[in-house]
């Protein structure tokens, strides 16, 4: 427990609906019509079971939570995000040590992430993380179905 009053714990698949109304209130976030989809969530969640986590209050609430998964080589974050009224306690660190700690279990020694620059609080997160900015690569997407859209958070 965090401070006794937070829980860092595995997320779950019933924890979709809750953790995407918390997505719904992060601004910056970029939300897929697809990806971000209950039955997208849940395959990530079972591919990449006890990896993922949420933070909860001592009732339950859901306050933070990232989506963390890896290809066997690469461990990826995504969606890492704690409540507004929960920030600059601690919570995002260690739900990142929890995730990264779990992919080192796995045997992944690299992690990477998005931060959209429309993202300033995120962005300023992992830099005071210590987390590089890559400058030295290019970044390439190639869309398989059009109806998977990004829809920012404002």
């Amino acid at each position: 427990m965090l401070n006794d009053l937070i829980n860092i714990r595995p997320m779950e698949e019933q924890d979709y609906e809750e953790v995407r109304s918390l997505w719904m209130t992060i601004k910056g976030f970029g939300i897929r019509t697809i990806d971000d989809s209950r039955e997208s969530i849940v395959r990530f969640i079972r591919r990449n079971r006890g990896i993922s986590c949420v933070a909860e209050t001592q009732e339950g609430e859901i306050i933070g939570a990232v989506l963390c998964g890896h290809d066997g080589r690469t461990g990826c974050f995504y969606h890492v995000c704690v409540d507004e009224n929960y920030r600059l306690q601690g919570i995002g660190k260690q739900m990142v040590i929890f995730c990264r700690e779990a992919l080192e279990r796995e045997g992944i020694s690299k992690i990477t992430l998005i931060a959209f620059k429309e993202n300033p609080t995120g962005n300023v997160f992992w830099k005071k993380l210590g987390w590089e900015e890559r400058m030295d690569v290019n970044r390439y997407d190639f869309t398989l179905n059009d109806e998977n859209r990004t829809n920012f958070i404002r």
